[in-house]
């Protein structure tokens, strides 16, 4: 992989444009969830708000995470998928919690759809971040 480097002036609008973009996917996932699962759903899907809420504060920390890379890392781009990574596992875990949860609707179907929105929030946020920002050094 060649050296990059990010363009931290880029962030002021790929930032807000990157969570605002992660927050509307992850509502269409919770859309489609409610449109297949049977209710009653649970919390993470009946609750608008709550989705909403944690992908936003989640996200922003993603790209605080994203510009404190760009400045410190030798090679931003690589550090950031891996630190990326290992928090999106990291995030499965009170997903995993959920199938045992004594809510109702908790279970795998619940499980599942919430990994599917950490999935697509996490991907639309690497992916608008690194190609919205990075210079490749050719």
């Amino acid at each position: 992989m060649s050296a990059s480097s990010i363009q931290s002036k880029k962030l002021w609008w790929a930032g807000p444009l990157t969570v605002f973009a992660a927050i509307l996917g992850v509502l269409i996932v919770r859309a489609i969830a409610m449109a297949i699962l049977p209710a009653p759903y649970a919390p993470g899907l009946a609750m608008l708000m709550l989705p909403i809420i944690l992908t936003l504060i989640l996200c922003t920390g993603a790209v605080f995470v994203f510009a404190l890379v760009g400045r410190f890392a030798k090679n931003p781009v690589r550090a950031y998928l891996m630190i990326s990574f290992i928090f999106l596992v990291i995030s499965f875990l009170p997903d995993l919690a959920a199938v045992s949860a004594p809510f109702p609707g908790a279970g795998w179907p619940y499980s599942i759809t919430l990994m599917i929105m950490h999935v697509v929030a996490g991907f639309i946020t690497v992916y608008m971040l690194i190609k919205l920002t990075v210079n490749a050094n050719q």
